[in-house]
């Protein structure tokens, strides 16, 4: 059982997310990020007891906020990831930093 934030995504030329910024919580601290890949990522929330957040960086404060609950759901094209579908817009996935441009793909 573990819990997780993930605070970033990687995309491909169509816009779709391939990878994503996973923290896992410990008991003193959050742990660096790891890139995985939407497949690892869906396996990972699969398991029973594990759970993730988004975790936004807030500006004025300079700090991480927890976002939204993340779940696995199964859609037409096949299961992803899907934050809380609150209509607030800086929680949803797609608009995590887009970690494209800072650290690129692993191929």
């Amino acid at each position: 059982m573990a819990e997780y934030r993930i605070t970033g995504v990687w995309v491909n030329q169509n816009r779709m997310i391939t990878h994503y910024a996973f923290h896992t919580v410990g008991e003193i601290s959050t742990s660096r990020t790891t890139k995985i890949t939407k497949a690892d990522a869906i396996a990972l929330l699969e398991k029973p007891g594990n759970t993730a957040v988004t975790w936004i960086w807030n500006y004025k404060s300079a700090a991480w906020n927890v976002g939204e609950s993340v779940t696995v759901v199964n859609g037409e094209n096949g299961k992803y990831l899907r934050s809380n579908p609150d209509n607030t817009l800086t929680d949803n996935l797609e608009h995590l930093i887009d970690l494209d441009w800072i650290a690129p793909r692993v191929l």
